[in-house]
């Protein structure tokens, strides 16, 4: 079955069907800048130019850059504040006339990467994927089963909060080197696993597909992969988390 996923992100807002039994799209990605000021209302009207330009009428999975309860969103670091204690939800289903179903965003791409992705290969145990891009979101699995909303970005390390220190907008907004980056973003990992033990992180967003550039400098004693889906985990995850929602439903 092709169900919309919809990728909200700081930048920009991407879309696309997705055949949920493959993890392939089979439609065009679709990328709208996020608006200058995204506010709940604004978010939404970008949606539905997606679903518009799409032809799309039937359900839509929504990874939102925050924590999200019951469709409701309940943070906002790197979104618009009015997003706080908002029905995210009820306002897309509102505006686009779909069912729709909210989620983290960390959380729909690592759905994704671990049905897919390298996580196939890797579920058993403690699994930590990070999205690192704008800033660093994070999903917890143990033994393939997904803990929600584990939100590590902000968490401090050493003085700074994670995504301050070693996100990919970081490292370009200080200009560090890689091998700069690598030794600020090792100090992360040891942070995580230090508190959480996993057996294994995985790494994704837009930092994924540039492993090579800095895996010699990581310095963690749990292994490191990429992620193979890079920056498409994040639609093919809403679309399948939306999929199983409205199954139960």
């Amino acid at each position: 079955m092709a169900i919309l996923g919809i990728d909200i992100g700081g930048s920009g807002i991407k879309g696309a069907l997705v055949d949920t039994s493959s993890g392939k799209l089979v439609s065009d990605r679709v990328r709208i800048p996020t608006p200058e000021t995204p506010k709940p209302k604004a978010v939404a009207g970008v949606i539905l130019k997606i679903v518009e330009k799409l032809h799309y009428e039937g359900p839509i999975g929504c990874g939102f850059p925050g924590v999200v309860k019951h469709g409701k969103t309940y943070s906002a670091a790197n979104i618009h504040k009015d997003w706080i204690g908002y029905d995210a939800e009820a306002l897309i289903r509102k505006t686009t006339g779909c069912d729709t179903f909210f989620l983290n965003d960390a959380d729909a791409a690592g759905i994704a990467e671990m049905q897919f992705g390298i996580g196939k290969k890797n579920s058993k145990g403690a699994v930590l994927f990070l999205t690192v891009g704008t800033g660093i979101g994070s999903a917890f699995f143990y033994d393939g089963i997904l803990i929600p909303n584990f939100e590590l970005g902000h968490l401090d390390v050493k003085g700074k909060e994670a995504e301050h220190r070693a996100s990919d907008a970081a490292r370009q907004d200080h200009k560090l080197s890689w091998k700069e980056w690598g030794k600020q973003f090792s100090l992360v990992l040891r942070t995580y696993d230090k508190l959480f033990s996993p057996d294994l992180f995985i790494l994704g967003g837009g930092v994924s597909s540039r492993y090579e550039k800095f895996k010699e400098y990581i310095n963690c004693d749990v292994k490191v992969v990429p992620a193979e889906l890079e920056n498409l985990a994040g639609i093919v995850g809403a679309a399948m988390a939306a999929e199983a929602h409205f199954k139960k439903s």
